[in-house]
């Protein structure tokens, strides 16, 4: 769009396809009617329905406070779109500006978003996957067939993968006094996001709860009887344990397969992009007609050191929908950049885990504030003697003050705030486990250039 006339013509006749019709689907296209944009716009999505809320299927649903039906995104405004729900995108062609879809319909766009975000990572053995009993979490129907097994109630729950949404269910069971047996790789739970001084905090926190929790271990294999139904689980370690249920909480996968051969920079980490939401090119070079957001943006913050930044996180999917629909409409100089700082909470056992910052992007953590054996403290988190993110349990009423501390880049560690900074409060690395277990874990991934990820190489022509 390289004139007023020309983006104007295109506010009033142009077509924007978005691919991914969730919380930043959704989000966007609201964002699109309120930037005055009047073209036609498509919604395509793989689930059948109406946009839902993801976050509650872990927390409200499992516990039966709120049907899973009950989880509909509210909308803001009419969208007047047309839906194209059920079906998947399968290609997408930046030649023609097309996406085809997965029964072969091919929908024409002059801008797109891709918000196609993530699906839970399943168990690795399809047959034993497909045993009655053996779940994930990540759809309504999923949240509902748990909850529905936990309510038949079951001699004892395992739940693989003490990340956040693993703690989460394993909490949810002892609130319900079901037997739970977590079982993590991790030397502890939340390694992945938080790093080793939390993960010790979580583990005792789920063991006074009277959590089987068992770290350092792998489960080889899911066991059925004659029936179909689970009913054991073997560990690396040798040893067993009986359940009727094992819930599969190994992270995510982002939904960027059908964007593997299109010219676009994607990979496991999701679809690169810069801080207007733009997409790459395998080149390296900005589409000015594909956006990204959501999940599965991969997206250089400056606060970061330019890292590309892969967040899991409900606030960022709506403030990247809002910002991507933005410049989706906008002339060059009137764009904005996605310049937030994420934020995370979670509710387990009785506290409330809030964050702020990348936890990700740090070398050592020390407890500022409070006592961590009363699990009421903050945790700041720095990387080469600045302060990047911060963690608290139950006392979130002070992550503003450390917000402020990472945009402006203040010294770590940073001064405590109140009377109550810990006597003996000493940073110690932050040990954090490798990629295997990071993708496993973590809602936040930092990454920089990955060798592996090179499509292109210069030669140099002699003569």
């Amino acid at each position: 769009m390289s004139s007023a006339t020309t983006l104007k013509g295109f506010k009033r006749d142009g077509r924007i396809v978005i691919v991914g019709a969730s919380l930043a689907g959704l989000r966007a296209a609201e964002a699109l009617r309120d930037e005055g944009f009047t073209g036609s716009l498509t919604m395509i999505g793989d689930e059948l329905g109406e946009p839902y809320d993801r976050p509650p299927l872990s927390k409200q649903v499992l516990t039966g406070w709120v049907p899973a039906e009950g989880t509909t995104l509210p909308r803001r405004r009419d969208i007047d779109a047309e839906w194209l729900l059920g079906v998947p995108a399968d290609h997408l062609d930046l030649a023609t500006n097309h996406v085809r879809l997965a029964d072969g319909r091919r929908i024409p766009f002059d801008r797109m978003l891709i918000s196609t975000g993530v699906r839970a990572r399943p168990w690795f053995v399809e047959a034993e996957a497909a045993l009655d009993g053996v779940f994930v979490v990540r759809t309504r129907e999923d949240a509902d067939g748990l909850r529905r097994a936990m309510a038949a109630g079951p001699s004892r729950v395992l739940v693989i993968g003490a990340g956040f949404t693993g703690s989460e269910i394993a909490s949810i069971c002892r609130e319900r006094g079901i037997p739970v047996t977590v079982a993590e790789l991790a030397p502890a739970p939340l390694v992945g996001g938080l790093g080793a001084m939390i993960g010790e905090v979580a583990a005792d926190m789920q063991r006074a709860h009277g959590v089987d929790l068992r770290c350092g271990v792998k489960v080889t294999r899911l066991e059925g009887d004659a029936q179909g139904r689970f009913r054991r689980a073997h560990f690396s370690d040798g040893s067993t344990v009986d359940a009727d249920v094992a819930v599969v909480a190994l992270g995510g996968i982002r939904n960027t397969e059908w964007l593997r051969d299109s010219g676009l920079a994607v990979g496991v980490w999701g679809v690169a992009c810069d801080s207007g939401c733009r997409a790459f090119d395998v080149n390296g070079l900005v589409t000015d007609d594909i956006f990204v957001a959501g999940d599965v943006a991969r997206c250089p913050n400056p606060i970061y050191e330019y890292r590309f930044i892969s967040l899991e996180h409900w606030a960022n999917a709506v403030e990247q929908a809002e910002i991507a629909a933005h410049n989706m409409v906008s002339a060059q100089a009137d764009r904005w950049p996605h310049l937030s700082i994420p934020t995370f909470w979670s509710i387990q056992f009785g506290v409330n885990i809030k964050s702020v910052g990348v936890p990700t992007y740090a070398d050592e953590v020390v407890v500022t504030q409070g006592s961590v054996p009363d699990h009421r403290f903050v945790a700041a988190y720095g990387y080469q003697g600045r302060v990047t993110a911060a963690v608290s349990f139950n006392n979130a009423k002070w992550l503003d003050h450390y917000r402020q501390l990472i945009e402006t880049a203040a010294p770590f560690p940073p001064p405590c705030p109140t009377p109550d900074q810990p006597a003996d409060a000493k940073p110690v690395p932050v040990d954090f486990p490798g990629p295997t277990l990071l993708a496993q874990g973590a809602t936040v991934v930092v990454t920089g250039h990955d060798p592996g990820e090179r499509r292109v190489t210069a030669m140099r022509q002699h003569r």
